[in-house]
């Protein structure tokens, strides 16, 4: 099955509830959950499912989780299709880029799993400050993070960019965003320290022992590289590289969209995660979703965007 781009979020669509329906209804689902709390060594399922000690939102669990789900939902997508997807490419979110190299791959499942692990217990130890998404290009939102010691960590769509910084700092940037940009919104994200900036550098000098002692394979298609908003290179010191210094830099989610339209992907497939109002996996939209059709639709470029993240999904779909 020939999928276009396979693409998969990152934290901030993660939600207890999360895979139930998919562990309850497809044997594919169920191991990859069981393989996971063998992996890591406590209750895949009971984190995700029910969260009783509402640990899901913390960094060091999000990331596992949500790495859980949207292979869960990669394998029943498989499964349901009649096969293995031959995508034209992959990419995800922050943490989604990492999904995206089990899904090519390029990483095993397991060792993904320690990996993002870790990855989020030292950004949630070490992780300070804060970070907020403003309604402003790349460039204007610079110049305004410039001016109070922030810094951009993430170019979402051409007109909405992420920063981070101290809480002081972040502080009198929204003071100087109230005066002086009054039509442009900030909208603080909630995470647990400023991603994707300085802020993360003693995260990334212990993560980098950590990319060191594990092992990478030539992807099956090409992956896309948040820091460099190109395919990785298949050379498995320079995909550790690019992962270290994806902690400390921007997510170019612009600059992937923008490889998918000029490299002529015409479909992308949305796996994991889920975001709404809604509790139940059923309510959740896709997270990725609307910025894919506002980036496209401004690119002037026509393009089919899917889903799969719950099991209702996983039903719709039919093999070949």
């Amino acid at each position: 099955m020939n999928t276009g781009m396979l693409v998969f979020p990152g934290q901030g669509a993660q939600y207890a509830g999360m895979g139930n329906d998919l562990y309850e209804t497809f044997d594919a689902a169920r191991r990859i959950y069981d393989e996971a709390g063998e992996a890591l060594g406590y209750d895949m399922r009971e984190l995700s499912f029910s969260d009783p000690e509402g640990q899901i939102g913390l960094t060091r669990y999000t990331q596992p989780a949500l790495l859980t789900h949207s292979i869960a939902c990669l394998r029943v997508t498989e499964a349901q299709s009649g096969g293995e997807l031959t995508p034209l490419a992959a990419a995800g979110h922050s943490l989604g880029e990492y999904s995206a190299l089990v899904a090519a791959g390029a990483l095993a499942f397991d060792d993904a799993l320690r990996l993002v692990g870790e990855r989020g217990r030292l950004m949630g130890e070490y992780g300070e400050g804060g970070m907020l998404a403003l309604a402003m290009d790349a460039e204007e939102a610079r110049q305004l993070a410039d001016r109070h010691c922030c810094q951009v960590a993430g170019l979402n769509l051409p007109t909405q960019t992420v920063v981070g910084g101290t809480h002081a700092d972040l502080e009198q940037l929204a003071t100087d965003l109230a005066e002086n940009y009054p039509r442009k919104r900030g909208t603080p994200l909630a995470t647990e320290g400023a991603f994707h900036t300085y802020l993360m550098v003693t995260a990334a000098r212990e993560f980098r022992d950590v990319l060191k002692r594990t092992e990478f394979r030539p992807p099956r298609c090409p992956v896309l590289s948040n820091y460099t908003a190109r395919p990785h290179d298949p050379a498995p010191d320079a995909v550790r590289t690019r992962l270290f210094f994806q902690l400390i830099n921007p997510v170019n989610w612009v600059g992937c969209m923008q490889w998918a339209v000029e490299n002529g992907v015409r479909s992308f497939l949305e796996l994991g995660g889920g975001i709404g109002r809604g509790e139940t996996p059923a309510e959740k939209r896709p997270n990725l979703q609307g910025i894919l059709r506002k980036y496209c639709r401004g690119a002037g470029h026509e393009a089919e965007i899917s889903a799969v993240i719950n099991a209702d999904d996983a039903h719709a779909l039919k093999p070949g």
